[in-house]
């Protein structure tokens, strides 16, 4: 998918970001997530991952606030990680309505609970602090829509592949994106608990 092929608002904020063209991992992977495939996105750093993710993510929501239920939930490592993404996602929104929501633990759980039940589009979180407000009925994934991970390799920590895990259990119809340096164990118990059918899309190849 070039830049061309996404919503009239997307290129606008592309091209106010100086981005002309996507990287070659990028044109591919995008294509594969337009087309609604849930995807592990192998590639090293700079090829484009996280951009992507903000690309993709933007297009499923149409660019638009809708309602009051997240569409997009994107777990990251920390809570440095979550807002380093939330500026990039605003780098890309200022001209949208979209809201974008970061998430982690240092971070009251009850103000939290109470900005994200006030309406948020995409929330942006580590997998410890998600959990609990979702078992603290603190957080409705009931209309979620895109389910993603950032530089996955931290998941290869027992505490957060548990809670990452967990959430898709409680999910109807959601697309997944994972996206890491190396397909690893992890990647492949992610493949076999709710990835059966996703696509291994890798940087050169």
């Amino acid at each position: 998918m070039g830049f061309k092929k996404i919503q009239e608002e997307l290129i606008e904020a592309l091209d106010v970001a100086g981005f002309k063209e996507p990287l070659p991992f990028q044109k591919r992977v995008l294509s594969q997530i337009k087309g609604g495939a849930s995807i592990f996105g192998i590639a090293p750093k700079g090829a484009g991952k996280t951009t992507a993710i903000v690309i993709s993510t933007l297009q499923k929501l149409n660019c638009a606030a809708f309602e009051e239920a997240p569409r997009a939930l994107i777990y990251v490592k920390d809570k440095e990680a979550a807002l380093s993404l939330e500026a990039t996602f605003k780098r890309f929104t200022k001209r949208m309505d979209l809201r974008i929501y970061p998430v982690y633990e240092e971070h009251n759980i009850e103000a939290q609970r109470n900005d994200i039940f006030e309406g948020v589009d995409v929330v942006i979180a580590t997998p410890k602090r998600l959990s609990k407000l979702f078992y603290l009925n603190g957080i409705n994934l009931g209309k979620l829509k895109l389910f993603v991970v950032d530089d996955a390799e931290f998941l290869s920590k027992p505490s957060p592949f548990s809670d990452v895990i967990r959430i898709p259990e409680s999910l109807d119809r959601c697309q997944y994106l994972i996206f890491s340096s190396k397909f690893d164990a992890r990647m492949e118990r992610m493949q076999e608990l709710f990835m059966a059918n996703a696509l291994i899309v890798k940087a050169g190849k």
